[in-house]
């Protein structure tokens, strides 16, 4: 019923097609906007505005970048109890008057326990938030 109505207003088709009703994506992973992060590109700093371990997106002026550039990320989260620090290499692959989106280059094992361990923390605390 959903994806009819979406059909009647010229919505794009977002629900998969397998029966279950579920949404799906293009995308590898779920963006998340709510982890404390900064990003720097090329040693200049830059709010995230959502990431995911596939790539991020965040508040930057574009005009000066160009599609399919690679260029040094390097993305610091506050947890709890520390800071991680995520050094790593992302191709841009596509841009707006107020964002940049970059893709990473494979990431390597130690990148994902990282971004693993930046959830875990989140997950963590909303966890213990909703116990008081």
């Amino acid at each position: 019923m959903l994806q009819s109505f979406m059909t009647a207003f010229g919505l794009k088709n977002s629900v998969s097609s397998d029966g279950t009703g579920s949404f799906s994506s293009r995308r590898s992973h779920p963006r998340r906007g709510c982890d404390q992060c900064v990003g720097f590109i090329n040693g200049k700093v830059h709010p995230v505005l959502d990431w995911s371990p596939g790539g991020l997106r965040v508040f930057a002026d574009a005009r000066t970048l160009t599609i399919g550039e690679e260029m040094d990320i390097e993305m610091k989260f506050h947890l709890r109890d520390q800071l991680v620090d995520v050094k790593h290499k992302a191709k841009l692959v596509r841009k707006s008057n107020e964002s940049a989106s970059f893709q990473f280059m494979p990431i390597s094992n130690d990148i994902q326990r990282l971004f693993q361990n930046v959830i875990d923390d989140f997950n963590a605390r909303e966890f213990a938030g909703s116990q008081v």
